[in-house]
């Protein structure tokens, strides 16, 4: 057994494990060469994440996918590419949305440079993938298209809020589908389409992807309020900070609406006062991270992830699937 990509993923097989790193390198090349600009400093600020490091998800997803057709297929590698700077270019303008000060352990960009060169190199990397994206042909750019409309409506609800009458929870699913589902669900299915595989498999993973997006997103939204900024590469709190509704705080709202237990409803009014303040948002982290609440969103992590692995069951055994399924473990276990 080895260990690669992100969270500590465990490869069974050789041939797999030599495919999947042989992949991710070449992503990474990718992602360097694809962040260069005749001027420096653009050079700088757009690499500024790509060097940071981080957990190459969703091409990771890209490569195991690919193993259910030719995973040397010259668009495999060239999609997960596409994917990445994508993914990068929606840190860059999240930051400046939520005014974040570290991403990846390292300042963000926005930090370091200000709120306008951030947001234009993530038009930069928007860019980039764009260029890369034309030489995967029409239907390659019309599935990206549609993603990105997916992705860029999620997060125009996530600012709107649920119209009245919405449940809030249901609201917020719909949004992290869109923000965070819609672009590993691509992962999935350029992974399959690239390596030529049947399109029943493009539409399992296509599916697996989704299903596993919203459970990535799940779990990030209770690390913003379990862990420290060691484990998460950023500062806890951040969403909580910047009053932006994440599942725990959804269904605390509801539990002191529902029940009106005085614990509850305090720690609402504690949410909703100014959390600027340090020790109001390290008070409101401890009550979070002690509240059942905190709970029913780690059990429906688990529930998204256990749909993801179940969307695979028509796939043929193989180590790519267990890969996949383990992905599905890996996930619950950051959110604990």
């Amino acid at each position: 057994m080895t260990v690669v990509g992100p969270f500590g993923l465990s490869v069974r097989d050789q041939a797999l494990e030599a495919d999947v790193q042989t992949g991710l390198s070449a992503v990474e090349a990718g992602l360097l060469d694809a962040t260069k600009s005749e001027v420096p400093f653009i050079t700088d600020a757009a690499q500024h994440l790509v060097r940071a490091g981080g957990k190459r998800f969703r091409p990771l997803l890209v490569m195991l996918a690919a193993q259910f057709g030719d995973p040397h297929a010259p668009g495999v590698v060239p999609s997960a590419v596409v994917v990445e700077l994508t993914h990068l270019a929606t840190l860059y303008h999240d930051d400046v949305m939520d005014e974040a000060e570290v991403r990846r352990g390292v300042a963000s960009a926005n930090a370091r440079w200000g709120n306008s060169v951030a947001v234009l190199t993530g038009d930069f990397l928007f860019a980039r993938a764009s260029h890369i994206l034309a030489d995967l042909g029409p239907e390659a750019v019309r599935i990206q298209a549609e993603a990105f409309e997916r992705l860029v409506t999620g997060q125009i609800l996530e600012t709107a809020g649920p119209r009245d009458g919405r449940d809030p929870v249901d609201h917020y699913l719909d949004v992290i589908g869109g923000k965070t589902g819609s672009l590993i669900a691509v992962s999935g299915r350029f992974g399959a389409m690239m390596s030529g595989a049947d399109e029943r498999v493009v539409d399992i993973l296509t599916q697996y992807g989704e299903r596993l997006g919203v459970a990535f997103q799940l779990a990030d939204d209770v690390l913003d309020i379990a862990s420290d900024s060691h484990e998460s590469g950023k500062t806890p709190g951040t969403d909580l900070r910047e009053g932006i509704p994440t599942l725990p705080v959804l269904h605390l709202r509801a539990r002191a609406q529902a029940q009106g237990l005085p614990e509850d409803v305090e720690l609402v009014e504690l949410l909703d006062g100014d959390l600027t303040d340090e020790a109001r948002h390290g008070e409101a982290l401890r009550r979070l991270r002690l509240h059942p609440a905190l709970e029913q969103a780690r059990r429906d992590t688990v529930r998204y992830a256990q749909e993801a692995r179940t969307a695979l069951a028509p796939l043929p055994e193989c180590y790519a699937k267990s890969a996949l399924e383990e992905l599905c473990d890996a996930v619950v276990h950051r959110a604990g």
